[in-house]
């Protein structure tokens, strides 16, 4: 008789699920606020300059605006931090944008840098912004001065066309540079880079204004301004001081082109001559005053002579005018000299 194996049964009773537990999003993380800076009171040129002991501002704005936001403003000198203050934000008139302010100084001069760090609410997270350098340079440069002034005001002159001497160094040709500005902007004719000079530097002040720019590589002479100013079509590539004639010897107006250069130095004491017409040069001399005082030639220092006679060519251009008349006619003299 066969045995039967047992069978085992699996019973599968329904087990009732359990309620669904309702799942809490987590926290928004906060939003990266957007920082936008600008620098007043730094001048009106590329360069942003100040002037130590002088405050210059920051504006910015934050975006979006959240009650309770601040700011916290550092100025910086290398990894120097020269200025900690912290400010809070009020919001725009259309209320999504925050703004803040803050004036700026510094005692010491250098290149500077503004940090800009929004600090972090339950809304609002970290931001960081860096404006561009700010150059801070003394109120005065005397003669003989080295550094970063004299540099940033080397810099500003020659970004003008006026011709500089070695860099960092107020030297005697700097400090001819400074004296064909202050003519330029009509302050007294003196060689000091004192303040106002320095403001109306660092405030644009200063340009030539080509009257030829059709005569291309040319030579113009502003006999109001007594600066002679070497050009290539709109471009004024040196700006030097010049003396040219006195009221009883006056220098021809009209334009020119030059007939005959002369290297060296001729019986009269005039040194590296261009001639442009009849005995009319430029030329340096030992002696040119902020004035007209010449025999009716254009008058250059002799340290700057070689460079503006191996930089005119014969047949170049050159024109002599007032710039704040119409034009006048002086009769032009065989016997004009240095």
């Amino acid at each position: 008789m066969r045995r039967l194996r047992p069978v085992l049964l699996l019973v599968l009773v329904a087990v009732p699920a359990a309620p669904a537990v309702a799942q809490t999003p987590p926290p928004a993380a906060p939003v990266k606020a957007k920082i936008a800076l600008d620098l007043q009171k730094v001048g009106f040129l590329d360069r942003a300059v100040a002037f130590t002991g002088k405050a210059f501002r920051v504006r910015g704005t934050i975006a979006p605006f959240v009650a309770g936001q601040r700011v916290r403003i550092r100025l910086y000198r290398g990894k120097n931090v020269l200025v900690d203050k912290t400010k809070a934000i009020r919001p725009s008139e259309s209320g999504d944008v925050g703004l803040f302010v803050a004036d700026l100084k510094s005692r010491f001069s250098g290149r500077m840098r503004v940090g800009v760090t929004h600090v972090a609410t339950d809304a609002m997270g970290y931001s960081h912004r860096r404006s561009p350098a700010v150059s801070v340079i003394g109120r005065t440069i005397a003669p003989g001065q080295s550094g970063h002034s004299v540099k940033v005001v080397q810099g500003l002159l020659r970004d003008k066309g006026y011709v500089v001497g070695r860099f960092g160094l107020f030297d005697a040709r700097t400090a001819r540079a400074v004296h064909a500005f202050r003519k330029m902007t009509s302050m007294a004719r003196t060689y000091d880079a004192n303040m106002p000079m320095l403001r109306r530097l660092v405030d644009g002040g200063g340009r030539f204004a080509v009257r030829y720019p059709n005569k291309g590589r040319h030579v113009e002479a502003d006999l109001t301004h007594q600066v002679l100013a070497l050009i290539d079509g709109r471009k004024v590539l040196r700006l030097y001081p010049t003396s040219s004639g006195t009221a009883a010897t006056p220098t021809v107006l009209g334009s020119w082109r030059v007939y005959r250069k002369d290297l060296g130095t001729n019986s009269l004491g005039m040194v590296h001559s261009s001639y442009f017409i009849r005995g009319y040069a430029i030329h340096g001399f030992a002696s040119v005053p902020a004035y007209p005082a010449s025999h009716g030639c254009l008058r250059v220092p002799v340290p700057d002579a070689y460079s503006i006679f191996r930089w005119v060519q014969t047949s170049d251009w050159v024109s002599t005018y007032y710039r704040d008349s119409k034009p006048r006619s002086v009769k032009v003299r065989a016997d004009a000299g240095p």
